[in-house]
């Protein structure tokens, strides 16, 4: 009989402050400083979800970013797992923005990110199952599988993709001049 764990046993809540050179020219955070909190944080959620020493991402299904988070904001990241595959997990994250001043908070992203965990060799291994429990978790639990379909039509899509790109260097086709590459003539 396989484990099954409620998704609020893989709860992981961070908050920092912004910093001053977390922010772009728009003085707001850039979007990869909150990319890089919630890949930290969905790892954690996937490792305690899991178990194991070692979980790796497999993809990022989107990032929606909903309204922008300045200099006088704090950033909570929550996460935790929201559905699950046999050997994948997907992770639902949010991301709450307050206003450090006027006690304002607000919805400022959503993301689900896909991990698998890993044995001592490095191969995926099945993964506990999950059990709903809150209104917000039910909903997104419903609506993953829709999403797991998704992933594997993209994933699929990607493998064909990666069959029609060429490696080379623009420059080494040796249809392209280089220093008209470099310059923009072509």
């Amino acid at each position: 009989m396989s484990e099954i764990k409620r998704p609020n046993e893989s709860l992981i809540v961070n908050t920092d402050q912004v910093m001053i050179n977390d922010l772009n020219n728009y003085n707001t955070l850039f979007g990869g400083v909150l990319m890089k909190k919630l890949d930290n944080n969905a790892t954690l959620s996937a490792r305690r979800h899991s178990r194991v020493k070692e979980c790796v991402t497999a993809s990022t299904d989107s990032i929606d970013f909903l309204y922008p988070i300045t200099q006088s904001d704090s950033v909570c990241v929550e996460s935790f797992v929201s559905y699950t595959g046999s050997k994948s997990m997907e992770i639902f994250c949010k991301v709450i923005a307050e206003d450090m001043i006027s006690g304002e908070r607000r919805m400022a992203a959503t993301a689900f990110l896909t991990f698998v965990a890993l044995d001592e060799d490095k191969k995926p291994i099945k993964v506990p199952e999950i059990s709903p429990e809150t209104e917000e978790e039910k909903f997104l639990y419903e609506s993953g599988k829709e999403r797991a379909e998704t992933r594997r039509i993209r994933r699929k899509h990607s493998k064909e993709l990666t069959k029609m790109i060429q490696l080379e260097k623009p420059w080494e086709k040796g249809d392209v001049d280089y220093d008209d590459y470099v310059s923009g003539i072509k």
